[in-house]
C-alpha cells in the first residue's frame, strides 16, 4: 500500500491525510463480506452486466473440476491440518485441499456457476449445482461419464457429449477414441479458465482456513476471470460507442454547407493489437 501509488488509488486513500487501515480492519471487512455472501452478489451483478453487454450465456456448457491445495503439515499452531479440508488420490498422487467445481459457457468462455466442495467429494457430485437449466449440450471429461440421466434431469433437453472413458480390462476401440477426440476440441476451453485463475492470479493453494472462506474467495476469483476473459470484448465495445458518439459530435458541429452524411450501413472496425493489449480502430465503413 505505501509503495504502490496505484493501490493508493484503488483503494482511495490519500497517505498525507488518511493512514493506511490495520491487518485487523482489513481481516474484520473481509469477514463482513463473508457474512453476508458479497462474493455470490457481486459474480451475480457481473454475470448480469456482462449479459447487458452482449456476452450472454448460450445453452452450451463445459463442466470441469481442479483440486486448490490446502498446507498438508502440522507445524503450525493447532498442530493439526484444517479439519475441513480432505485428501483424494489422483491417479498415483495424494492431494490435501478443495475442489473448485464451475460450469462454464462454451462460447465465451465465461463462469455461469460455481461450486465448493471438499477434495475427496467426486467431480460429478456437482452437476447438479453447475448447470442453469437451459442447455441443449453439455461437455465434461470421462470423470462425469455415466450422468446422463442427471443431466437430463436438471436440463431437460440437454444432450451429454460427456467423454467416455476407457476400462482396464476393456480397451476403447479407435471409433470410440475418436468420438472422445473430438468432444475434447470442445470441453478443453475450460482450461483455459483454470489457467486464468490458478496461475495468473495464483490461487492454486488456499488463503484461508475453513470451506467456507475459502468458497467466497472462489467466488470472488471467479467473476474477475470472467472480467479478465471479457476485457477485449469489453474494450472494443467501449471503442465502437467512441467512435459513434465521435461522429454524431462532428456531425452536430458540421454547417450545412459541410455536412457530414450518415452511412447507411455505419460499422466500426476493431482490431485487437495484442503487443499492446488493446482495441484499436482501423476503419469505417
Amino acid at each position: 500500500m505505501y509503495a504502490s501509488r496505484a493501490m493508493q488509488q484503488f483503494v482511495g486513500i490519500d497517505l498525507g491525510r488518511d493512514p493506511v487501515p490495520a491487518e485487523t480492519t482489513s481481516c474484520t471487512f473481509r469477514h463482513l463480506l463473508e457474512t453476508h455472501r458479497i462474493g455470490e452478489q457481486l459474480f451475480a451483478r457481473i454475470g448480469a452486466y456482462l449479459a447487458a453487454h452482449g456476452l450472454k450465456v448460450s445453452r452450451r456448457t463445459l463442466v470441469d473440476a481442479t483440486i486448490i491445495a490446502a498446507p498438508s503439515s502440522t507445524k503450525n499452531q493447532q498442530k493439526t491440518r484444517d479439519p475441513e479440508m480432505h485428501q483424494t488420490k489422483k491417479g498415483t498422487q495424494w492431494y490435501f485441499g478443495m475442489k473448485a467445481h464451475i460450469g462454464v459457457d462454451s462460447q465465451t468462455t465465461l463462469i455461469h456457476s460455481v461450486a465448493a466442495t471438499v477434495a475427496n467429494v467426486h467431480d460429478n457430485q456437482a452437476v447438479p449445482e453447475l448447470l442453469h437449466g437451459q442447455e441443449a449440450r453439455v461437455w465434461g471429461d470421462s470423470a462425469y461419464s455415466g450422468q446422463r440421466d442427471v443431466i437430463r434431469q436438471h436440463a431437460l433437453k440437454a444432450k451429454s457429449f460427456v467423454q467416455a472413458k476407457a476400462h482396464h480390462h476393456r480397451p476403447q476401440s479407435e471409433e470410440a477414441r475418436t468420438r472422445n477426440r473430438t468432444k475434447s476440441k470442445v470441453r478443453a476451453k475450460v482450461e483455459h479458465t483454470f489457467l486464468v485463475i490458478k496461475r495468473i492470479f495464483g490461487w492454486a493453494k488456499v488463503r484461508y482456513r475453513g470451506l467456507a472462506k475459502n468458497t467466497h474467495w472462489l467466488q470472488i476469483n471467479c467473476w474477475l476471470a470472467n472480467l479478465d476473459v471479457a476485457r477485449r470484448r469489453l474494450v472494443a465495445g467501449v471503442e465502437r460507442m467512441s467512435g459513434r458518439t465521435r461522429f454524431l459530435a462532428a456531425r452536430q458541429e458540421a454547417t450545412p454547407e459541410n455536412d457530414i452524411p450518415e452511412p447507411a450501413n455505419f460499422q466500426l472496425s476493431i482490431r485487437v493489437d495484442p503487443f499492446r493489449n488493446s482495441a484499436l480502430p482501423v476503419n469505417m465503413n
